[in-house]
């Protein structure tokens, strides 16, 4: 005899299913591994370098390539967001202030890489490349260390960068945003959503030509 199960609420059910969905879409982590360096998105959030810093003193990486410009609304350095009693220097790019943080944190000037002119996330990505072009890296594996809502897009497009490298992503929680409250507030609904529209259109191109479908 076959048993029925009587679904309780099933409009729950299948509002627990798309975030859950979604959630699994856009937070993005991997556990830490050995690799040649790590790539660092710019923010004006310290947790991102601060969490890098830890993973180069664990033995990681050797390497850290942070990727910021100014704001390509404002032209400028937007400012430190939270601990800025901390890191509380002249910052000119993105990239100066995740130095600082790197340094404050244990890094040695010698093992970060800078790239100081990317206004947004294609850029970050594709400007690293040739950051490390510049300087003949082989890149068999990497970390990207970044906001845990930009993880999907990161990945996403830091492999259309380098397609021959293992990307992994160890994520960082900033601005109350985390994959377990992130539908419960209405921020973190606008911040996951603005990601899944721009992980729809912001780079058509740049997949179709890492996925061989170029036009």
């Amino acid at each position: 005899m076959q048993t029925e199960f009587v679904v309780d609420n099933p409009v729950e059910i299948m509002k627990s299913k798309m975030v859950d969905d979604i959630t699994k879409f856009i937070f993005v982590e991997d556990a830490p591994q050995k690799v040649d360096i790590i790539f660092m998105p710019g923010d004006s959030n310290p947790n991102a370098p601060e969490k890098a810093a830890i993973l180069y003193n664990e033995g990681y990486s050797p390497l850290l390539l942070p990727s910021g410009g100014t704001s390509v609304k404002t032209g400028k350095f937007s400012g430190v967001k939270v601990k800025a009693e901390i890191y509380n220097g002249d910052y000119q790019f993105e990239s100066d202030f995740y130095e600082d943080v790197l340094i404050k944190n244990g890094v040695p000037k010698s093992a970060i890489i800078k790239e100081s002119a990317a206004g947004y996330t294609l850029q970050n990505a594709f400007m690293s490349r040739e950051v490390a072009d510049k300087h003949n890296l082989t890149i068999k594996k990497a970390i990207i260390c970044c906001k845990s809502f930009h993880a999907r897009r990161c990945l996403m497009l830091y492999q259309c960068a380098f397609p021959e490298t293992e990307l992994l992503v160890v994520p960082v929680d900033v601005y109350g945003i985390s994959s377990n409250n992130w539908h419960k507030q209405a921020y973190g609904i606008d911040r996951v959503f603005g990601e899944l529209s721009r992980c729809g259109n912001q780079f058509v191109p740049n997949v179709k030509q890492y996925l061989g479908c170029a036009e």
